[in-house]
């Protein structure tokens, strides 16, 4: 009887047992497949398998397509990856954002490695050359521009006379990308006259800073009247567009080219609004002869350093005109266009001695009110 019971317990475990075990080791298994299927996932490592790619693209819009959809495995950099850099360029080759716009924006890593590199935003401008017409304001322009602090717009966008029914932001989006450490700058001359330019400048910011190039009005309208005649040839006569009579003397105010140069009556709508600690007046005649002189002032007026002097300039003789030895984007030399130094038409001398001596009250006035004699007389 022992015997048999000895051999009964050494027998097979029963199929009921065997079932049970299994069962808890598949599912011991399964557990701990997801669990490292979820560890991996969290951690955002690859998952084990071949790595998807998408599928050949026959077209234009079968490529977009595919770009869009998150179904197609790609490699950290490439187009449409998920590591691929939000940064791109722009035209002029610098770092532009293309991801949402924000104001968290991260600039692109810097080319040595070194941590990211800030890069700025479009902002409004904080100064503005305003005027006058022929007066020298493309040169001031391209002068300043050489300066790292100072990025402007080289085209004049006519915001305040022209376009202002577009609204601010329109107007920011034309503005270069900058630095808190530089300043923004366009330049329209035609704000000057504007009647309404004051005003909106002001309602923009208060804080603004202005910059007028001024010249000698009788050189000016004449400057002004032999850049339109070379694109309308067939205009009247200087001398019968300046005068309504000018056996008595009485010059025609409507005209625009004698209009500008009354400086000190659009003045009067710019006081306005500003101090005249907030406008800067530059010598037109200066800005010929001395350059580095008239800049100088500009700079200090920016309230930047000086780094733009003699040595950024020389004297073009066939121009009559400065030119930049170096400048924003090249190091070689470059003169203004050819629209600029062009040679005046002949006018009588009584014509301009009769046109001076309309003007003289009026630039005695200006004087006077700027604090500066420009010695036009």
């Amino acid at each position: 009887m022992a015997c048999r019971a000895l051999s009964g317990r050494a027998g097979p475990p029963s199929p009921r047992l065997t079932r049970r075990f299994l069962f808890f080791f598949f599912t011991l298994s399964l557990s701990g497949t997801y669990l490292c299927y979820s560890l991996l996932r969290c951690a955002g490592g690859p998952l084990p398998g071949p790595e998807r790619r998408c599928p050949a693209a026959r077209s234009a819009g079968a490529k977009k397509l595919l770009q869009k959809s998150r179904s197609c495995g790609r490699g950290p950099g490439e187009p449409g990856g998920a590591a691929a850099s939000p940064w791109g360029r722009d035209r002029s080759g610098e770092p532009a954002w293309s991801g949402p716009r924000g104001a968290g924006q991260e600039a692109p890593p810097a080319g040595n490695g070194s941590g990211p590199a800030k890069l700025g935003s479009k902002r409004l401008p904080q100064a503005l050359v305003v005027g006058v017409k022929k007066g020298g304001t493309r040169a001031v322009l391209e002068f300043i521009r050489v300066h790292p602090e100072v990025r402007a717009v080289g085209t004049e966008p006519h915001f305040f006379d022209r376009h202002y029914g577009r609204g601010l932001e329109w107007y920011r989006s034309l503005m270069p990308r900058t630095l808190s450490s530089q300043i923004t700058m366009e330049k329209t001359p035609s704000y000057f006259v504007t009647k309404e330019a004051p005003r909106r400048i002001f309602n923009m910011s208060r804080d603004t800073k202005l910059i007028v190039v001024v010249r000698n009005p009788v050189t000016r309208a004449i400057s002004d009247y032999t850049q339109t005649l070379s694109k309308k040839p067939d205009i009247p006569t200087f001398e019968g567009l300046s005068f309504q009579n000018r056996s008595l003397g009485l010059v025609d105010t409507s005209w625009n080219a004698i209009r500008i140069g009354m400086y000190v009556v659009h003045l009067d709508s710019w006081l306005q609004y500003f101090p005249l600690s907030q406008i800067h007046f530059v010598s037109g005649e200066r800005l010929i002869t001395d350059p580095a002189g008239e800049m100088g002032k500009v700079q200090d007026f920016l309230g930047i350093k000086r780094v733009i002097t003699d040595k950024h300039f020389y004297f073009n003789k066939t121009k009559g005109f400065p030119c930049l030895k170096k400048t924003e984007s090249s190091s070689l030399p470059r003169c203004l266009g050819k629209s600029k130094g062009r040679t005046h038409v002949q006018i009588d001398p009584e014509v301009i001695e009769q046109l001076r001596d309309f003007y003289r009250p009026y630039n005695i006035k200006f004087y006077e009110t700027v604090g500066q004699d420009f010695r036009w007389e």
